[in-house]
Order: structure tokens, then C-alpha cells, then sequence
């Protein structure tokens, strides 16, 4: 998928550093950052 700058970000969720479930709806209401880099051990 595809995303474009001011695109909304589709729901998903991901573990954390803790082996907790964070979901992007958990943060529904609050400003997020979010960074997408292509590959693993790039430069951001």
C-alpha cells in the first residue's frame, strides 16, 4: 500500500519493546508521529 504525504494512516498494530500490543486507534484523538523508512538500517 502505497502511502502519500497527508494520507491517513491505515489501523494496524505492532509489539513494543516490552512484547505489549500497541494499536494506532489507541492513540485516536491525540497527535502521533509516525516514520516509515524502506529497509532496515537506513538513515532516517
Amino acid at each position: 500500500m502505497a502511502l502519500k504525504i497527508g494520507d491517513k494512516a491505515p489501523d494496524f498494530e505492532l509489539l513494543d519493546q516490552n512484547g505489549k500490543t500497541v494499536k494506532l486507534k489507541d492513540f485516536a484523538g491525540k497527535k502521533v508521529v509516525l516514520f516509515f523508512y524502506p529497509k532496515a538500517m537506513t538513515p532516517g
